[in-house]
């Protein structure tokens, strides 16, 4: 791609980051979450935020060589401090209902050779301190949107056996095909998309299904829906009243499952990236809702670290419906990074559920919310389930079921 039509794409890349997926508005505050290698997307995020009306953009850099350094190096009581400053400055700009950006570019292989121990010791800190912020993001109280740039360690993983500059230029054409930013009209590519993802939705809602049940080669789960789940896709609406689309590029359809009412084995089908380390083929066994069982084929520790952060660790906080028609899917590589990955495959998360996908839950209490069946955690990990070998039924309160899914693509016409 030529200079000139790169920034051109560059250019419109950021104009959906602030009119689709943050919807910035005039006088709204940005802060954004980046790599020091994301600058040239920063900028240009910056310029189009400030033709939208952004009052300030506030960037907040962090080298994640910096952390390894210090993941390796560090004793682990050091490894549990976390600067005060920092909560404070994402606290006051949620607080005052202000726009968030977190830009997603880490090196997959980074930490492979860090004690899972300090990982778990650094991760379990920096959620307790960021707790606060992210009930915000957890309940839509701020509208907010992740995105990614190619940095090149991490274009490296994607496309081996090329240069730097080759691998980040073919990690840049599939970031702009998936976004869309190859459409005439990207914005508009968008606003039809998302219409068509929320007809999915909404069939699903009239559904209200009791619980859902998986099965492919080495996975019979069922997953139970508590009452009042809502499903969502694509857009959100925050409480400042900003309708927003919180991942760029987003495939799917989610809702949150009953904490206590999930039973049975479930298998990965894409590897999962935790903080710099790569866990592949493994499998979680349910039962009354908790793992009790985990195996793993490469990196199991760092996955039964991950669990154990805390009780809710251990129980999920969302299930999403992706099909495998997808266009990321369709590009037929991994992509080593959830926010593309997640939106290859039908996916579950780990950890604390999104208060925004039961009817009311913004509202409720935490011990409310726990009751109706939401869990709350420090972690919030997506780990990707679906193929073309998958099915998902959908269970009806009469004990009936119903096809969702059939080999990963959709069994019903919305």
């Amino acid at each position: 791609m030529k200079s000139s039509e790169f920034q051109q794409s560059l250019e419109k890349y950021a104009d959906v980051i602030v009119k689709v997926g943050l919807n910035l508005r005039e006088g709204q505050r940005l802060i954004i979450n980046a790599g020091i290698a994301d600058y040239p997307l920063v900028r240009a995020v910056t310029k189009s935020a400030y033709q939208a009306g952004a009052r300030v953009v506030t960037v907040m850099y962090s080298d994640e060589e910096i952390a390894h350094i210090r993941l390796k190096m560090s004793s682990r009581e050091a490894l549990k401090e976390v600067p005060n400053w920092l909560l404070q400055a994402y606290l006051d700009h949620a607080k005052k209902g202000d726009a968030y950006l977190a830009i997603s570019s880490d090196n997959p292989d980074l930490l492979g050779d860090v004690d899972p121990e300090a990982i778990a010791i650094q991760r379990k800190a920096a959620g307790k301190k960021m707790m606060k912020v992210a009930e915000y993001i957890m309940r839509d109280a701020i509208n907010w949107c992740v995105i990614s740039y190619p940095a090149e360690d991490w274009a490296r993983k994607v496309f081996p056996g090329v240069s730097g500059k080759q691998a980040q230029e073919k990690l840049w054409e599939a970031i702009f095909q998936t976004c869309r930013i190859d459409q005439p009209d990207p914005v508009a590519a968008w606003q039809e998309h998302i219409i068509n993802l929320k007809k999915r939705s909404e069939y699903l809602n009239s559904k209200r299904y009791s619980a859902l049940h998986y099965s492919a080669p080495g996975t019979d789960l069922t997953v139970g829906l508590p009452r009042g789940h809502q499903w969502l896709a694509a857009q959100s609406e925050a409480e400042n009243g900003i309708k927003f689309t919180a991942n760029l590029p987003t495939e799917e359809v989610f809702t949150m499952p009953h904490k206590d009412k999930v039973e049975g084995t479930i298998r990965s089908s894409r590897p999962l990236v935790v903080m710099g380390t790569t866990v592949e083929d493994f499998a979680l066994t349910f039962k009354k809702g908790k793992v009790v069982d985990i195996t793993a084929k490469k990196n199991e520790e760092t996955l039964r670290k991950l669990i154990e952060t805390d009780e809710g660790g251990s129980r999920i906080g969302e299930v999403a419906l992706v099909p495998v028609s997808s266009p990321i899917s369709k590009r037929g590589h991994l992509f080593y990074n959830t926010l593309f990955d997640e939106n290859a495959a039908s996916h579950i998360a780990l950890g604390r559920a999104y208060r925004f996908t039961m009817k009311g839950g913004a509202t409720m209490s935490e011990e409310e919310f726990q009751k109706r069946g939401g869990n709350y955690s420090l972690i919030h990990v997506d780990f990707m389930v679906g193929s073309d070998k998958m099915n998902i039924d959908g269970i009806l309160s009469d004990g009936s079921s119903e096809p969702i899914m059939r080999k990963g693509e959709w069994a019903f016409k919305a």
